[in-house]
């Protein structure tokens, strides 16, 4: 009975998420049961909606006050901040892990746990910002904005189907943070689908005269299915730093998508 009753309290696992997936101070007000935490990732899109609302909004507003360059780096900066740099660490590590693992399925994991950053990770790190500032940077501000409020939610709703895709790759006892997500229900999947989807096709409306839609979705999902197949290669299963890195790399493919598709539409 007591289970039945945890299964019907979304509203723990919504709190989890924004706890666990952010530095808010969100566990002072409340702190859900532990199990809860199994269940974050079903509710991952829509801490993409407060992490993306606060990168479009100071790159919106900020490039009214000042340089579009500097509001693009404070937009960031806030962002890393309400992370805690959380899937920025997870793609450091992800680099590390594939880049100096080989082929060595435990020594990718040994290296993807070790808290010390190496070569691969310090290169990928600053190829990722690198592309994200000047590809952000190039687009309009308004358009940026937008495509920022979309493609976050997008990108964890994408990235959320390795989970369904594939097996924890280790244990909760040897996890970073203790916890194995479990696979979401038709209802998780239903709700994880219009929390990703409902912003990117509020975007591409207002987009449709300047966008090709097929274009701009097709990267991502491909990007997304890429590094799966790399990830299955190599360890059979996902890890956290996983998910963080195809985050990420599925959101910047986004961007770029939609830089050579909006800028090809100018012409």
């Amino acid at each position: 009975m007591q289970k039945s009753l945890n299964t019907f309290r979304w509203y723990d696992n919504l709190w989890a998420a924004f706890i666990f997936f952010t530095r808010l101070p969100a566990w002072r007000l409340y702190q859900p049961p532990r199990s809860s935490y199994a269940a974050v990732v079903e509710w991952w899109p829509l801490v993409g909606w407060l992490t993306g609302g606060a990168l479009a909004s100071v790159v919106y507003f900020g490039s009214m006050v000042m340089p579009s360059a500097v509001a693009l780096l404070l937009a960031i900066a806030v962002r890393l901040l309400m992370t805690g740099a959380l899937h920025e660490d997870g793609l450091a590590d992800f680099f590390d892990g594939f880049g100096g693992g080989g082929t060595d399925r435990e020594r990718i994991l040994t290296i993807m746990k070790d808290s010390h950053i190496g070569t691969y990770g310090v290169i990928g790190l600053l190829l990722y910002l690198g592309l994200l500032y000047v590809t952000l940077l190039t687009l309009p501000s308004q358009v940026a904005a937008l495509a920022i409020l979309a493609a976050d939610p997008f990108a964890k709703m994408v990235t959320s189907q390795l989970i369904l895709m594939m097996p924890y790759a280790r244990t909760a006892e040897t996890a970073k943070n203790k916890t194995v997500y479990r696979k979401p229900s038709v209802a998780a999947g239903v709700s994880l689908a219009v929390q990703g989807l409902l912003p990117m096709a509020l975007f591409l409306w207002l987009m449709r005269s300047q966008v090709e839609w097929s274009a701009v979705i097709f990267v991502p999902c491909l990007v997304m299915y890429f590094l799966y197949r790399l990830i299955w290669s190599r360890l059979r299963g996902y890890t956290g730093d996983c998910c963080g890195a195809v985050c990420l790399l599925v959101e910047l493919s986004f961007y770029l998508s939609l830089l050579v598709n909006y800028g090809s539409g100018l012409d």
